[in-house]
């Protein structure tokens, strides 16, 4: 039987959020972002597995696009963002790049 196993930023962000968060990206520092549609929080985790959560009411971010849309301005994103839209459309652009 095999098993998934979580990463090291996954284990950290799941216990700082209430629900298991959702994996949005990697930024231009190699910090992970987690989400949890929940509490409306992100949780950044380096690369030396430190981590801060933001809740978003306490930032001027009001929804997910507007912290990915921030943190692209400020550090770029690496891998995602992967917010909204579907495996499907995806894969369309993917086909299309």
């Amino acid at each position: 039987m095999a098993t998934t196993q979580a990463n090291p930023q996954e284990r950290i962000a799941r216990e700082q959020l209430t629900q298991d968060p959702s994996f949005v990206g990697v930024d231009g520092d190699d910090a992970a972002h987690y989400w949890d549609s929940y509490e409306a929080a992100v949780v950044v985790v380096d690369a030396d597995l430190n981590a801060e959560k933001f809740e978003l009411v306490e930032t001027p971010c009001q929804t997910l696009r507007d912290w990915c849309e921030h943190t692209r301005q400020q550090r770029g994103w690496s891998v995602g963002p992967h917010v909204g839209g579907s495996l499907v459309g995806d894969l369309v652009r993917g086909v299309e790049a």
